[in-house]
């Protein structure tokens, strides 16, 4: 007896019939991914394949270990072929992560790429319900169910292609901003870097060592802050500021006010006379305070570019008229009173955001008594008292007294990981910081004791774990495990007495010091906060921008073309930042190469029939893309940019006149995925009706 040939599970039906008020059913095709036991581990995927082939429209229903594979793209482009499907459901992951994967797979196959449909059936089903395997298996049939109906109404889109200007503009001259501006420049392309200090250099510029080599920060960042300025391809304009920004990828307007240093910089060779003649002296932001400056000034000694800027709020002439006894000084007539500022209008395709950080502030009325007491400093006051070029001349002293400090406490996490202030964050650096500065302490004043408060050490970087242990044994710096709950001073001593609960030793000490050291956290800049405004970009809880997805497109924005780096992003430390910083340039390069970008169709649209030019869309919209214009026929009415649409929905939802419609979320297809999931039938769009007239 012959033994019967196995059953093919593919199914093939006629579907020529037209339900649904004469639309013409097409012919779907349906792969079910077992995604290893990612989704069969909890899905019984072959159910899930066996009702999709018992659905209309279905032609074919199939299921793969992994669909996204070689071997599972063939098996859809073989079925589409030989099928005749004509719209693909794909019922696996989020279409986030493989829905470009699964569009060219269909359109070498001959589809249109936006003939596709993803069914999340692993985030949504398997991955949020693994206890409840039927149940689980029961929704992910309900949602191929509503992806089929969706599918058989998909339209066929196109992309469209728009050209790009081979230039870029870096908001922010910090390392990450330098490093960003050089690669591109190196590339070719022409680069703006706008920076709001006098000076680029950022918060790097103010260290003293970095490790693991031990050099100065300055000597390593200022080489390349000259070549930033001598390089032909960048343009920098210092002591400006990004007002508004137009446009989309490839195609930016970009207005930058470049504000009046009172000093022409074409005639002002830095050589300082102006401010030796200047009578007024202010304390030094750079220094933090600790030092002073001039009304005239230059904001460190290897300041790029080197030209001297007015503090407007200070110098005598501004308040009273008079004075002028710099102007007099300078021998090139540099200086000029009644400088205004620029509008520089630029077009760009491309943009970098490298705005930085700022440090933690400790509370005015924290238990850290930052404000009460002189000699409780931050780390990077810290840094500015052990910096060669700094206001002591790199010596450490106590701020109250100018004596050295024989005894040294560091708190950490200081701004951070605490929910109280809503800084949740780990800043990444503290520790490290810390324990550099402990090193370089010891190593000029080797009787010094220094002990550090701590919660968790996270000796995070390279040979940081390595430095965290020599610095514990070699120069014997005492670690503490335990928060300070209470620090008092001496009226009389100026000492800082710390009240805290040991951990380890499980009791309440008290210890006293000469100098208290708080790491304090790193925050978005005020940079960042203006930058993000006018872009109009997405930020973390934490209020730094957040990325378009952290691990597939991590220097990417949600806005197209824009793309950011450095601690703009998140804490993290100069190497990171400078990795980070060489993956937006490329990132950023790779459409100015192409010379054009392609388009996302999945658009907004307006029926201008309908739409009566109220504008409320324009306010809504995150991403700027509605405007109203003035039509032929008369009056105001919207138009979608369709390169800075995102197709969110925000615009189509709020629209009193329902005259905007998103392609591919239209609401017959919003509706059909609806009656599909009630198990209802629509033939004739009554349950539409019904629903839109608000009838159950």
């Amino acid at each position: 007896m012959t033994e019967p040939a196995p059953q093919d599970k593919t199914v093939t039906k006629d579907t020529s019939a037209e339900p649904d008020g004469g639309r013409k059913a097409p012919r779907v095709g349906v792969f079910v991914c077992d995604c290893g036991s990612n989704i069969a581990g909890v899905v019984d995927c072959g159910k899930v394949r066996e009702a999709a082939e018992k659905l209309g429209d279905v032609v074919v229903a199939k299921e793969n270990k992994y669909t996204c594979s070689d071997v599972g793209q063939a098996e859809i482009i073989k079925a589409i072929k030989e099928h005749g499907i004509e719209r693909v459901v794909v019922a696996a992951c989020s279409p986030r992560l493989h829905e470009p994967t699964f569009r060219n797979c269909i359109q070498q196959a001959g589809l249109n790429p936006y003939l596709l449909h993803m069914v999340n059936i692993r985030e949504q089903c398997s991955w949020v319900h693994g206890h409840e395997k039927a149940k689980a298996t029961k929704k992910a049939l309900e949602l191929v169910k509503m992806g089929v109906s969706k599918a058989a109404r998909l339209e066929p889109l196109e992309a469209r292609e728009v050209p790009v200007e081979p230039s870029s503009l870096v908001v922010g001259g910090g390392v990450a901003g330098i490093q960003a501006a050089l690669d591109l420049a190196n590339m070719g392309f022409k680069v703006y870097m706008v920076e709001k200090e006098p000076s680029i250099g950022g918060k790097m510029a103010m260290l003293d060592k970095t490790f693991p080599t031990g050099d100065c920060a300055i000597c390593i960042l200022a080489p390349k802050m000259v070549e930033l300025s001598r390089h032909p391809n960048i343009t920098l304009l210092s002591y400006s500021e990004v007002e508004e920004v137009k446009g989309y990828i490839g195609n930016f307007e970009v207005k930058v006010r470049k504000k009046a240093r009172y000093v022409h910089e074409e005639l002002c060779v830095g050589c300082g006379v102006c401010a030796d003649a200047c009578p007024v002296k202010v304390d030094n932001e750079f220094d933090l305070g600790f030092g002073q400056r001039k009304a005239i000034y230059v904001p460190f000694p290897q300041a790029v570019p080197l030209r001297y800027t007015i503090d407007k709020e200070h110098c005598i002439h501004f308040k009273s008229g008079k004075c002028l006894l710099c102007a007099k000084a300078c021998a090139n007539n540099a200086i000029d009173h009644k400088m205004k500022d620029e509008i520089v209008n630029l077009k760009v395709g491309t943009i970098i955001v490298a705005t930085g950080y700022e440090t933690y502030v400790p509370l005015r009325k924290g238990v850290y008594k930052y404000w009460e007491c002189d000699n409780v400093i931050t780390g990077l006051e810290l840094e500015r008292l052990l910096n060669a070029s700094g206001p002591t001349g790199g010596h450490l002293v106590r701020p109250s007294d100018g004596k050295r400090p024989e005894k040294i406490a560091f708190i950490q996490c200081v701004g951070s990981r605490n929910k109280k202030i809503d800084r949740n964050y780990c800043s990444r650096v503290c520790c490290m910081y810390a324990i550099k500065n402990a090193q370089i302490i010891m190593e000029h004043e080797p009787n010094t004791e220094i002990s550090v408060y701590y919660n968790d050490i996270r000796a995070f970087g390279k040979g940081f774990e390595e430095l965290y242990h020599r610095v514990r044994e070699e120069y014997a710096v005492e670690f503490i495990r335990g928060r300070p709950a209470k620090l008092k001073e001496d009226p009389t001593t100026k000492r800082i007495t710390i009240r805290a609960e040991e951990t380890l030793l499980n009791m309440i000490t008290e210890r006293e010091f000469d100098l208290v050291v708080l790491s304090t956290g790193l925050i978005p800049s005020e940079g960042s906060k203006s930058i993000g405004k006018t872009l109009g970009l997405t930020t973390t809880p934490d209020g730094f921008f957040a990325e378009a997805h952290p691990k597939l497109r991590p220097v990417e924005t949600a806005l197209d073309g824009v793309y950011v780096a450095g601690c703009a992003q998140g804490p993290k430390d100069i190497p990171d930042s400078v990795a980070q910083a060489k993956a937006a340039a490329s990132s950023a390069a790779a459409p100015m190469f192409a010379k054009k970008v392609t388009i996302e169709p999945l658009t907004a649209s307006v029926d201008e029939d309908l739409c009566v030019g109220c504008g409320l869309c324009v306010e809504l919209c995150p991403y700027g893309a509605p405007e109203l214009v003035t039509v032929e026929k008369g009056g105001t009415k919207a138009r979608i940019i369709e390169a800075l649409c995102h197709g969110c929905g925000t615009c189509a939802a709020s629209c009193p006149q329902k005259a905007i419609t998103c392609k591919q979320f239209t609401d017959e297809q919003i509706y059909s995925e609806i009656f599909a999931a009630l198990g209802a039938e629509d033939k004739k769009g009554e349950g539409r009706k019904k629903a839109e007239a608000g009838v159950s």
